[in-house]
């Protein structure tokens, strides 16, 4: 025999607003800048990797220090290599003239790659 007080009842949520919806993170949408920046001399590395640090890619154009001193450029260029690895950056060159710098945000798309 059963007891009509002792039945078993199940409660079914349908309800929409009995569900808390829980916000997302969204990312900041940043906007990347490129930069355009001459490398007349050692020192305007520095110029180019604060911008990079800073999270825009920059486009540096080597003429200048190329025509000057081909000595030099190599170290500049060797000095933008080895703060590019530190901040996870990339950097290539484009034609004779010119060299890109990215930060860790960014990669150059190389042909074959």
């Amino acid at each position: 025999m059963r007891l009509p007080f002792l039945k078993k009842e199940e409660k079914v949520v349908d309800d929409a607003d009995a569900y808390t919806e829980l916000p997302l993170e969204e990312e900041e949408q940043k906007k990347i800048s490129i930069m355009i920046e001459k490398l007349e001399s050692l020192a305007d590395v520095d110029k180019v990797m604060r911008a990079v640090r800073q999270g825009n890619i920059v486009v540096v154009k080597i003429r200048e220090l190329k025509d000057q001193n081909l000595d030099e450029l190599k170290h500049a260029i060797s000095k933008m290599k080895t703060a590019c690895a530190t901040l996870d950056g990339d950097i290539a060159g484009v034609g004779e003239d010119w060299v890109i710098v990215t930060p860790s945000t960014a990669r150059v798309a190389r042909e074959g790659a």
